[in-house]
């Protein structure tokens, strides 16, 4: 296995062999302030589908704009919605003057056209991206799915009227993506499969070259982990680990509701990963739980947007951290909101020991640099220690546990090292384990880089 010097997270199995008083401990991200209140009249109570992503210094937010009215029982007109942000945290409205809503075109509405229901962008980074096509996004509705292009996420077109992708339900968010390490678009959408004389919610994923042509699509592959309901997808490459695909689906309960409710099901927000864009491991327990707020209980809230920004820490004096963002308030009132979550980066999944020490030995591997750093934290009490040794699994001289520095502290990027010193380049290239001994500690990640001098 060779890692090179890319990131690895302890979101899964890959790199572990065996686990001794360890276990990989699913994070919860903590919830912050709301980011947008939809209670324009042109957005309204039913707005969802949201996409955040980072263009240079500016912050993008895209969503469907729509309201129900109880009396009717009914949801009006869906417009494709648009809001910037400077640092991912506060965000506002511009006034586009591009589509008219009663009367007016000072609004921040991008599209009203085919595809309003689940328009989805992204900033396309191909290096053959053609002219005039540097954003791109999916929408449709049952059966169809359309290709979009702008120049500048702000005007926008159809790439072609006929629908690109057309074996699918679609009636959810679909998103696609260059992958710079597949080199082809990767694509996520909505079907229904039968399970057990029951339809439920599931994800195809295809590729294509041009955004144009894409493959056949097929179903993603969760293993033995039973299905369920899963309304969107929100997978996405993990910026950090970009050959990681992370995603953040919508589970659907349908059958259950809160008392006083009107609308029947809930939802809560669930974390899956993936090394291949096919196989996942999808956690069952809940990465965002409803939690206090009574509106949180209602049909469809709890949708995590997609995309995961990087913004400044609530405390003055910690690294920046991670932002994702989910629904609240759907069906109630004038409009619904998108409330901002924060998790430490790489902060997904954790391998967890308790105060009376674990260890966590991995597979053999070979990597390239001569210094390695983790994503660690420790309690007050808690250490963390590391012993390399060859692929057999017998430790290297100087690099044995107990030559290794105690690590206490909560870091980012901690530098291992032996009695003082952190070089292995020695052992670059040459199959090598680690053994990680942990007490009261959480390992979040791994990677080994090149040092200067």
């Amino acid at each position: 296995m060779e890692l090179g010097s890319r990131r690895e997270l302890f979101i899964d199995d890959f790199l572990i062999d065996r686990m001794q008083n360890v276990e990989l401990r699913l994070q919860k991200p903590v919830p912050r302030n709301v980011a947008i209140d939809h209670d324009v009249p042109w957005e309204g109570n039913t707005c969802c589908y949201h996409t955040v992503l980072q263009d240079a210094k500016l912050f993008r937010m895209y969503f469907r704009g729509s309201h129900y009215d109880p009396d009717s029982n009914s949801i009006g007109r869906q417009i494709v919605g648009y809001a910037e942000s400077r640092d991912g945290i506060e965000w506002e409205r511009p006034e586009l003057g591009l589509v008219n809503s009663q009367g007016s075109t000072k609004n921040n509405i991008i599209w009203d056209g085919v595809g309003s229901h689940n328009f989805t962008p992204f900033r396309d980074t191909n290096p053959n991206c053609r002219e005039g096509e540097q954003y791109k996004a999916l929408g449709g509705s049952w059966g169809s799915l359309h290709a979009f292009k702008s120049p500048d996420g702000i005007h926008w077109s159809m790439i072609q009227k006929r629908p690109v992708i057309t074996e699918g339900a679609f009636d959810s968010q679909n998103l696609a993506f260059w992958d710079p390490l597949r080199g082809c678009y990767v694509d996520f959408h909505r079907h229904f499969t039968m399970v057990d004389g029951q339809r439920v919610r599931h994800i195809m994923t295809c590729t294509s070259k041009d955004f144009r042509k894409w493959t056949k699509p097929k179903w993603i592959d969760f293993g033995d982990t039973p299905m369920e309901h899963l309304y969107t997808n929100a997978v996405t490459p993990y910026a950090r680990a970009p050959h990681i695909y992370m995603g953040f689906p919508k589970r659907f309960v349908p059958g259950r509701s809160m008392y006083g409710h009107q609308h029947n099901g809930m939802s809560d927000a669930v974390f899956m990963s993936s090394r291949d864009g096919v196989k996942f491991k999808r956690w069952t327990e809940a990465f965002v739980r409803p939690g206090l707020q009574p509106e949180r209980w209602e049909n469809r809230n709890n949708m995590t947007a997609w995309g995961i920004l990087e913004t400044a820490n609530d405390l003055p004096s910690a690294p920046k951290e991670l932002s994702i963002y989910t629904t609240e308030g759907y069906y109630r009132g004038d409009g619904c909101r998108l409330r901002r979550f924060t998790l430490r980066a790489d902060g997904f999944v954790a391998a967890n020991a308790p105060l009376k020490g674990g260890e966590l030995v991995t597979r053999p591997f070979t990597f390239e640099g001569n210094r390695l750093g983790l994503n660690v934290a420790t309690s007050a009490a808690g250490s963390a220690r590391v012993e390399i040794q060859d692929g057999d699994g017998k430790a290297l001289k100087g690099f044995a546990l107990r030559d290794s520095d105690e690590i206490y502290g909560d870091t980012l990027d901690r530098t291992v090292t032996w009695k003082g010193s952190a070089d292995v380049a020695a052992l670059s290239g040459k199959p090598v384990r680690l053994r990680f001994a942990l007490s009261d500690a959480d390992l979040y990640s791994l990677q080994f880089s090149q040092t200067p001098g």
